[in-house]
């Protein structure tokens, strides 16, 4: 078993808390996503991220609004929905109660 294949699980399965939590803070666009998650070190590439938004957005978690651009096409902001900010409070506490159980383990005997 490799160690990569399984940071790189544990990673995609906190990637939607990240992301919503990102988006919760303000009209985003997806480049400032992955620069604020290449920031603390959670790397990602555009054919992880665009899928994500796009099964967020289709969930009502995200919606989106397209603006003109100064340099290029139009460019896609993406805000939280009110469904998207009760679903991400619920995943912080699902969060919170998993870490903790985690690090009890691992602090153990």
């Amino acid at each position: 078993m490799k160690l990569t294949n399984t940071t790189a699980q544990m990673r995609k399965g906190i990637l939607e808390l990240c992301v919503l939590n990102i988006v919760s803070h303000g009209e985003v666009y997806p480049s400032d996503i992955m620069k604020e998650l290449k920031d603390v070190k959670l790397i990602i590439v555009e054919g992880t991220l665009y899928p994500l938004l796009s099964r967020l957005k289709n969930a009502d978690l995200l919606s989106y609004t397209w603006k003109e651009s100064q340099s290029g096409p139009p460019r896609k902001y993406f805000t939280i929905t009110e469904a998207g900010t009760a679903f991400l409070e619920e995943l912080k506490t699902n969060w919170d109660s998993l870490n903790n159980a985690v690090n009890k383990i691992l602090k153990s005997k």
